[in-house]
């Protein structure tokens, strides 16, 4: 598969854009879902692809190719088999279509509306033929301030594609917007005291925070997909110790605690190399999950030396050793961990960690009936989001000129309160978009 063009996430502060309600809780388990995606290559009436076979040539290998780093092969790796996409047509994309719409002012809502009023033309059904819409045209003169744009969570993505090939770090950075995940943020909470914590860049520890692909999904995601299930995820109801394996690796056992905190939950995962994922990130992490939004969860980095991925620091260099919730009467302590698993102190009631036995608790191998049920979610479990737009796009700049008159999406601040969920901590993100001569 050819590289991307537009490969390299890196942060920008910028304003966060909300959905216009609550995001969906975890979903329940459910048979391997197969989401039709339908790739539409677009041109304007003054805009049109540079080297057209070139990206024809490209599409079929970023959305659906046999290599690791397709659409469909990394969905598949990082759900274990639960979940992928798969063409809606037989020719696996459509176009170019020559939209009568000028590509000045980045229309996005125009783009939409127009492409699938000609996919209506050509006898192709939202939610029958197709069930996501991706829609890929030259970003040479829309000006548009971001790589990607998508509903959260919805069927619609919207590639500025420059060079030939979008890549797999824009495009499955897009497809987990509609999946219902959020920009995940990261909080500095210097010593392990959660109760003194700043909000301070990106995760790293997802395609989703600005650690690429290779990243994967951190817990709190795949704890909103419903992707840990079977004894895969454990709320904690008893102080114990735990024994995680690591969140991406084969088989079956336990790779997520989840701890109430107040009204916020907390999620602990163990991270090791496996697979095509996690091959610079090791060590036991955590994450604050707001109001049981898990799609809009943050990183607690209790470190003091403030590397990330993003400068080059170890791959454990903000792995948690010990944290405590003096007003939630929560704390959490590393036992162990290396070689493929961890063991996890974790004390609830305000219980003292040295006077938990370290021998692992029996619910440490849980079956799959230990695990409680997590709250529905029919667009995650099943696949099936309603295909009318009504969610919110998610820019990679921020929240100005996401919409038009004729789109029905809304912008919320960042603060907006009345069940509005915020994405991102105060973070927006910007994919940076570099030229590539190609051959």
């Amino acid at each position: 598969m050819k590289t991307s063009a537009l490969g390299r996430i890196a942060l920008a502060t910028g304003i966060a854009v909300l959905t216009a309600g609550v995001l969906p809780g975890p979903a329940h388990a459910a048979a391997p879902v197969k989401r039709k995606i339908l790739p539409v290559l677009v041109e304007f009436n003054d805009a049109s692809f540079q080297f057209p076979d070139k990206v024809k040539a490209s599409t079929p290998d970023t959305y659906f190719g046999a290599k690791s780093d397709s659409a469909a092969s990394f969905l598949s790796e990082v759900s274990r088999g639960q979940y992928t996409v798969v063409p809606a047509v037989q020719e696996q994309f459509l176009g170019p279509i020559k939209l009568d719409l000028s590509a000045a002012g980045c229309p996005q809502g125009k783009i939409n509306q127009m492409t699938r009023e000609e996919l209506t033309k050509r006898g192709l059904v939202a939610g029958k033929d197709y069930e996501s819409l991706s829609i890929v045209f030259p970003a040479q003169k829309t000006d548009c301030p971001w790589a990607g744009l998508a509903t959260l969570p919805g069927p619609t993505t919207w590639i500025n594609l420059y060079g030939t090939a979008s890549g797999i770090d824009v495009v499955g950075h897009e497809l987990g917007h509609n999946l219902g995940f959020g920009h995940q943020g990261r909080f500095l909470c210097t010593g392990g005291n959660l109760g003194a914590c700043k909000s301070d860049g990106g995760s790293y520890k997802t395609v989703m925070g600005g650690g690429g692909w290779t990243s994967g999904f951190s817990a709190p995601e795949l704890i909103r997909a419903g992707w840990l299930s079977g004894g895969a995820s454990l709320k904690v109801t008893k102080s114990g110790v735990y024994t995680l394996r690591s969140l991406h690796g084969k088989g079956s056992g336990l790779r997520a605690l989840d701890i109430a905190l107040g009204g916020d939950r907390l999620v602990i995962e163990y991270r090791h190399a496996a697979g095509n994922l996690d091959g610079k990130i090791e060590g036991v992490h955590a994450y604050r999950v707001p109001k049981g939004s898990y799609g809009a969860s943050s990183l607690i980095d209790t470190t003091v030396e403030n590397k990330t991925a993003a400068n080059n620091a170890p791959s454990n260099t903000d792995a948690i050793t010990k944290l405590t919730d003096k007003a939630n009467k929560v704390s959490v302590a590393v036992v162990s961990s290396g070689g493929g698993q961890a063991k996890v102190k974790v004390a609830l009631n305000g219980d003292s960690l040295s006077a938990i036995d370290a021998t692992p608790s029996k619910s440490a191998s849980p079956t799959p009936g230990a695990t409680p049920t997590p709250s529905a979610s029919a667009s995650a479990s099943t696949g099936t989001e309603a295909v009318t737009d009504e969610s919110e796009p998610v820019t990679e700049l921020g929240s100005d000129g996401l919409t038009d008159a004729g789109d029905r999406s809304t912008v919320l601040p960042l603060a907006a309160g009345g069940g509005a969920a915020v994405l991102a901590a105060g973070l927006g993100f910007l994919l940076l978009k570099r030229r590539r001569n190609r051959a």
